[in-house]
């Protein structure tokens, strides 16, 4: 006996851990009896899906090759969208080399379970999050051009390797400045005359090498009061891309909506958020865009730690969200940026000042569903039945 616990504690643990196991069997049973929430989209002409990752087999990680992981992708999700994989920092390790064997092995998982992939990003026009290698690279004495060959060379490769398996490209990623509304220089803009240029190419490089996808500029300008810049600058990048025949078909919605203060009412607070959502929507859908939800989660800083009071408040508020993008018949995606609150990047990115977990994802830290699980499968289930989204080609 010794180095063991007591006899009566040991059972007392034992007796404790039966208890929990059988109070969380039922929340288990329920969620694999339930229909899955791409079966629920599928229903009204809609596809649901989530933000998944590599990692070493078994690892704890967000990814396809963590059994547990992989069981709750397969159950809800009809997409796939690669976190990180597919971004220069992972894939570009230098200006002539490519790193693709983390992401082809995350497309043979998504073939072998039959979901279609999304390409997340071909270009995240953004100094902060380019490679190093990228920000010091040098441009020559004809630095336009050496731009334009790494860019064209980066997307046609990767868009001519990965054929018809991804159908939608967020082509460019976050090129608006939030705080001015202008676009974002970078190395890329320097070297070719500025940022329209730039964009512009990284389009119809896409468009000529992968004429059947779905061509998506991708941003995070939400619904949430401080984003009025931010989302008159997308209008203003939107048109321009018309007014210069830029081949677009989508805007991304990232949807990383947020709580940032304590409010009474999760109902007042969406009425004042909805008017001013609605315009700008009007206003995409009105240039002849179709919208994506990309990288949908909740941020809950201005909800009380207390675990029931949170989950419903952010239920809540994700629901009337979702309930308004779906009224939308130009959307037909919705991708959550993970599924469990385990693997969020909102637990390192930005982190709740009382240290609790935010609970912005569908399933919790242990993998068990949650109130804004239900708040999604109804948002899906209550939307208007649209066509499937168009292919392009057919």
């Amino acid at each position: 006996m010794s180095g063991g616990l007591p006899i009566d504690r040991r059972s007392l643990l034992q007796t404790a851990a039966l208890a929990g196991a059988a109070a969380l069997a039922p929340r288990v049973a329920r969620a694999a009896q339930e229909p899955g929430l791409d079966a629920i989209a599928q229903a009204r002409g809609l596809r649901f899906g989530s933000a998944f990752a590599w990692s070493r087999a078994g690892a704890d990680a967000g990814s396809f090759a963590n059994p547990a992981y992989a069981g709750l992708l397969e159950r809800e999700c009809g997409v796939l969208v690669p976190e990180n994989e597919l971004k220069w920092q992972a894939m570009r390790p230098s200006a002539e080399s490519f790193a693709p064997e983390r992401f082809d092995a995350m497309m043979a998982y998504a073939k072998a379970q039959a979901m279609p992939v999304r390409g997340h990003t071909l270009l995240w026009h953004y100094v902060r999050w380019f490679p190093k290698w990228l920000n010091e690279h040098d441009f020559g004495d004809r630095p336009a051009r050496e731009a334009e060959r790494l860019l064209t060379t980066h997307i046609d490769t990767l868009a001519r390797r990965y054929g018809n398996a991804i159908y939608s490209y967020d082509v460019v990623n976050e090129a608006v400045d939030p705080d001015t509304g202008g676009l974002r220089e970078t190395v890329l803009s320097k070297a070719m005359g500025g940022a329209e240029s730039v964009l512009d190419l990284a389009f119809r490089t896409a468009r000529a090498a992968a004429p059947h996808a779905e061509l998506v500029y991708n941003d995070y300008m939400s619904w949430e009061a401080g984003n009025e810049r931010h989302r008159d600058g997308v209008l203003r990048l939107l048109e321009g891309f018309r007014k210069r025949q830029t081949p677009v078909d989508a805007l991304g919605v990232q949807s990383h909506i947020k709580i940032a203060e304590a409010t009474p009412s999760i109902a007042a607070l969406v009425g004042q958020l909805t008017p001013e959502w609605r315009r700008f929507l009007d206003a995409v859908t009105g240039m002849g865009y179709r919208l994506v939800i990309t990288e949908f989660d909740v941020r809950d800083p201005g909800l009380p730690a207390a675990i029931g009071h949170r989950d419903r408040g952010v239920a809540d508020f994700a629901g009337a969200y979702l309930d308004l993008m779906l009224s939308y018949p130009q959307l037909n995606d919705v991708l959550a940026w993970g599924m469990s609150d385990r693997f969020s990047w909102l637990r390192g990115f930005e982190p709740r000042a009382d240290g609790a977990v935010t609970r912005g994802c569908p399933y919790d830290s242990e993998l068990l569903s949650k109130p804004l699980r239900t708040a999604i499968a109804r948002s899906l289930a209550a939307a208007p039945v649209r066509a499937p989204a168009p292919v392009r080609g057919a």
